[in-house]
């Protein structure tokens, strides 16, 4: 079965998948916020003068290395370290690059820069969550793939 034919062939509605999904996805997003928050709390207590993209593409590439270390520590007891890395890293990075994407552009869109506040944290958490779960539903009930 083709990816397309398979991608029309999904039921949508299957609570199981959605609470799997969700679960991943949660996971995933600890990993990322710790990497991406990090990074720009970081910049932003230093006042260090770098350029608002390069502080945000740095954050999401420590997001990103962040979110694949904490997964691989995940599965490390259910499948050894190198399985668990090249699982976190092959079936998480799409994910994790549209979590990145969209909460770096959600601070970016409220508060004009690469800035935590008390009220754009919970807003760039939701979108970063929102983001990816229909990717990840879709892999775990069309591929059979999930990273946990």
């Amino acid at each position: 079965m083709s990816e397309s034919t398979a991608s029309s062939s999904i039921d949508w509605r299957c609570r199981h998948t959605w609470r799997t999904a969700s679960a991943n996805t949660a996971w995933c997003l600890l990993g990322c916020s710790i990497g991406d928050f990090g990074t720009i709390a970081f910049f932003q207590f230093t006042g260090i003068p770098w350029p608002t993209l390069a502080i945000m593409v740095l954050a999401i590439v420590n997001g990103i290395v962040t979110s694949i270390a904490l997964e691989t520590a995940v599965l490390w007891r259910q499948m050894g370290p190198s399985a668990a890395f090249r699982t976190a890293v092959g079936m998480s990075l799409i994910s994790m690059v549209a979590m990145e994407t969209a909460m770096n552009l959600v601070d970016w869109a409220l508060t004009g820069g690469a800035k935590l506040t008390w009220w754009v944290i919970p807003v760039m958490l939701a979108v970063g969550f929102v983001t990816p779960l229909p990717y990840n539903y879709w892999r775990l009930k069309a591929l059979g793939k999930a990273c946990h």
